[in-house]
């Protein structure tokens, strides 16, 4: 993230003057097709109990929202609350661009969370955001295609997921075992899975862990699943939502991703035969899934506290955090939330929350973000047969240890 702008005092007044006494301006991030409308109907009803508080809301597309943030902070321009990545949030509270929250989260209000998903945004001992999202990563299989394969169960690990993509190719079925994400959010984390799986990691003791044997031997295997015709056909120009999209039509027999591809499924392709399996492990690792948590954080220049906490402790209601994940299809972060039989009796559900225990999370460290894109990068090459494997990873390891040395 680029460094943020502390707020000019020209623009401090412009910003003040335009604000409304009692309006509170929220940043939310896109998530689909029905979280404006959410949105929007929880400021009514709030508005209905509290008369005299406006709540102002603007939705972003979430490519959009870390730039928007970015510019509005440095201009002074910025809402009262926003949602954003977990990952961003030491950027943040480095900038002081963020207001801790422990005057309002009382002991009783912080029960209200899964301990899991809070902590991530928790620093030096303060809670600077409150967990609005929470997903984790399971693997999607068409049954159909298994079955017709000679295939019974899911694979547990990564060597007899690749037998089963060779028997779903020599069974003469058109559609391509593994949909393999190579582009745009989240393709390192596509790669982390056999990272992780192998037991490597992202970083460990302050260096890369993108020149480790277990990063070589999992690149060595995605590319074999590349090369042996056993992932879409040019998976560099497949982004999550792509691959997705191919799982939905039936043309890939494979995906991993998140819980929210519940919701679309029921919507979009109700008589899809699927089933939900925790992620292949290997033989140096447990496996495990990526965890993810968006924050919704309190600016520090906000004039209306006050007001946007309130907003803040309604939203993490119980009646309100169902109405939400139920929409969106994430995991339940308030604990009474995760009885509800919507979630406690869901049998995919479960799958995801069975491997938590389990989940690594995204690093919060300074630069992160661009050390993400470095590792996409060097994967991309990869895939595409543009560089040696462990030169390419070396040199990708070299770079990420020059952005974490910097910071």
């Amino acid at each position: 993230m680029r460094r943020l702008g502390l707020l000019a005092g020209a623009s401090m007044l412009a910003f003040c003057s335009m604000a409304q006494a009692g309006t509170v301006r929220v940043t939310i991030a896109e998530y689909s097709k029905g979280t404006g409308p959410y949105f929007d109907a929880a400021a009514k009803e709030f508005e209905a109990s509290h008369p005299g508080t406006k709540i102002q809301i603007e939705v972003v597309p979430w490519d959009n929202l870390q730039q928007k943030l970015t510019t509005d902070i440095s201009a002074g321009a910025n809402a009262d609350l926003s949602i954003i990545g977990t990952r961003w949030l030491l950027d943040y509270v480095s900038q002081n661009v963020v207001t801790p929250l422990d005057a309002y989260v009382k002991p009783d209000f912080k029960a209200r969370f899964i301990d899991t998903f809070l902590k991530p945004s928790i620093m030096n001992g303060k809670v600077y955001g409150l967990p609005i999202a929470a997903s984790a990563r399971a693997m999607y299989y068409n049954k159909d295609v298994f079955k017709k394969a000679g295939i019974d169960t899911p694979p547990k690990t990564w060597a007899e997921f690749k037998a089963d993509a060779d028997k779903i190719k020599s069974s003469g079925s058109p559609v391509f075992p593994f949909g393999l994400q190579g582009k745009e959010i989240e393709t390192d984390v596509y790669f982390y899975y056999g990272l992780w799986a192998n037991g490597g990691d992202i970083i460990k003791d302050g260096k890369s862990g993108m020149d480790s044997p277990a990063a070589i031997e999992t690149a060595k295997l995605y590319k074999s699943f590349i090369d042996g015709g056993l992932t879409e056909p040019g998976v560099t120009s497949y982004s999550r939502e792509d691959v997705q999209n191919l799982f939905k039509q039936g043309k890939v027999a494979t995906v991993i991703t998140a819980p929210f591809l519940l919701n679309q499924i029921k919507a979009e392709v109700p008589n899809l035969a699927y089933g939900v399996a925790p992620i292949p492990v290997g033989d140096g690792g447990d496996g495990g899934t990526y965890g993810v948590t968006d924050s919704i954080v309190m600016f520090d220049n906000s004039k209306v506290k006050d007001e946007a906490w309130a907003f803040l402790d309604f939203l993490f209601t119980t009646e309100q955090r169902t109405k939400f994940d139920k929409v969106e299809g994430f995991l339940p972060v308030n604990a009474k939330e995760a009885a509800d039989p919507y979630f406690a009796d869901n049998a995919d559900l479960k799958v995801f929350t069975s491997l938590l225990p389990k989940a690594h999370f995204a690093p919060v460290i300074p630069g992160w973000e661009d050390i993400a894109q470095t590792t996409s990068n060097a994967v991309q090459k990869i895939y595409l047969g543009q560089g040696p494997i462990e030169g390419t990873l070396k040199e990708a390891a070299t770079k990420i240890n020059t952005t974490l040395s910097q910071k």
